[in-house]
Order: C-alpha cells, then structure tokens, then sequence
C-alpha cells in the first residue's frame, strides 16, 4: 500500500483525506491518507517519522508551509518564489523534493475562456495564500495588481518581496479598511480568512456598496472552501458577476500533489464529488 498524508495544526477541520482517498481509487492506487496532526515543536520528529515508515509523500499546511524548506534537499520554481511548500514528494532514497501545488490550484480553477492576459487584478490579504495568488495571476498574464491589506507599514517586506519577485507587474498597496473604488480590476481575489466557516462566517471583507464597483464582466474569487458560498460569493452572485470558490483550488492542488506522487493524474470531478458530500 503507498502511505501518504497531511501534517499540520491543528487539523480538525481538514478534508484532506476525502479528496485524496477518492482519487486514489479514480486511478486504482491502493493508498492510504493519514491526517497526522504536528505540533510545531514536533516536526522534525514527524519528518524523522514519514521516512523511516515509508510514506511516498506529504501534504504541508499551516503552519509548515514556511519552516518544512529547512527539511527538503530541493524544491520546484512555485515553492522557490512563494517561500511555501505545500506537498513533498519523498524519493526512495529518503531526500525530499518540496512544491507549492496551491498556484497550480489557483490557477487551474481560473477557467481557460477567462483571458486574463494584460488585465488587472485586486488581492485582499497579504499572506501565504495571497504569495500563490500572485503567481497565479501573473502567469494568467495579469499586469497591474493592487494588494489590500489592514496594515500597510506590516506589509512592506511583503511588497518588497513581490515587486523582485514579478518585475513585469506593477504592485500598489492599499489599506483594505479604506477601499472605496474597484472599477479598473477585472479579477478580485479574497485570501484572508473573512467569511471561513468558524472565522468570522457571517462577515466579508468588502461591503456591498464597494464590491458593486467592479465593472460588470469581473470575476470574484475567495479561495475560502467551507461554506462553499462565503458572504462575498453570495452578494458577488447576487450583483451579477462571476464567481469562483475555493472547492476548485482545493481539488485541483490535491490532483497536482498525487500526479507529483504517483506519476499519474487522477479524476478532478470524482475528488470534487467526494468533497462536496462531505461537506
């Protein structure tokens, strides 16, 4: 049987197990998904653990997804320019490759009519996530994108940090708390916790008024997954825009990690499916 699994904390929440189990069987793989909850003063005692036991790989999510580069021999150009990995393939000589499929997430769940290419995009959040969104949106071919953050003094090794990073897009900072006008951004994307079940649910990050800025062909998109409408989406949907949630990104990072795995691409809709009843 290959042994794979997800190390974070905590992990109460997480559908990991779900999605992964179901692809395994789309593409006959006998394998098993464990949630295996780490405390952050025990990861080098689980990544000691995943070798010596024989895992073919592992998921990473918060708060790993920066500290797990200390353990990894080598990483792929994602990881390298969001400073995150979130799957770690282990070869069979025990060294560890580390990836970031969360961009090829974000982007995939970005539908290929949608030509984003010289367009301008709205990122709300400066965090891990909001690293892969950046890459996302930049191989879209995106050109501008304005960042939005609550504290614009906090966030300057973050700009620093993505206008070395993507030369080619022109980044402007802004307090999120005074956004007023959205109407040159033709994609926004939610990457702070606002609206996740448990976090704030019954709230958004922008107001109605605000959100009704965009011009009328723009596309929402919170990577939040649970609910799989946040606020945003439900006014987003209720003023006419398209909108993308966080189910598709999820799914389509948990088929990049198993093609990284197994060398072999499961089915997306069966892995969709199975999330979407346990929901």
């Amino acid at each position: 049987m290959e042994k794979f699994g997800l190390i974070g904390y905590p992990l109460g929440h997480s559908m990991s197990a779900v999605i992964h189990n179901a692809g395994f069987k789309s593409i006959g793989v006998n394998g098993s998904y464990d949630i295996l909850e780490t405390a952050p003063e025990n990861l080098v005692d689980r990544i000691k653990y995943l070798k010596r036991e024989n895992y073919g790989g592992f998921n990473v999510t918060i708060p790993h997804k920066v500290p797990v580069a200390l353990f990894v021999d080598e990483v792929d150009k994602y990881a390298d320019v969001t400073g995150a990995i979130n799957t770690v393939k282990i070869n069979p000589d025990k060294s560890l490759k580390g990836y970031n499929t969360d961009v090829i997430g974000f982007k995939n769940a970005i539908s290929d009519e949608r030509d984003l290419n010289g367009k301008t995009g709205a990122i709300l959040g400066t965090g891990g996530a909001s690293r892969a969104a950046v890459m996302g949106l930049s191989e879209k071919g995106v050109t501008e994108i304005g960042i939005y953050t609550r504290s614009i003094p906090n966030s300057m090794d973050y700009m620093a940090y993505v206008r070395r990073k993507f030369p080619n897009i022109t980044f402007n900072v802004y307090q999120i708390d005074r956004m007023r006008d959205l109407s040159k951004y033709d994609i926004l994307v939610n990457t702070t916790p606002i609206g996740m079940l448990g976090k704030a649910a019954d709230m958004t990050p922008i107001e109605e008024n605000v959100l009704k800025t965009l011009p009328a062909n723009a596309i929402v998109y919170d990577i939040i997954y649970n609910p799989k409408k946040t606020i945003l989406l439900k006014i987003a949907e209720k003023s006419g825009y398209k909108t993308i949630n966080g189910i598709d990104m999820l799914v389509h990072q948990a088929v990049a990690a198993q093609n990284i795995w197994l060398g072999k691409k499961p089915d997306f809709m069966t892995m969709k499916l199975a999330l979407l009843e346990n929901l």
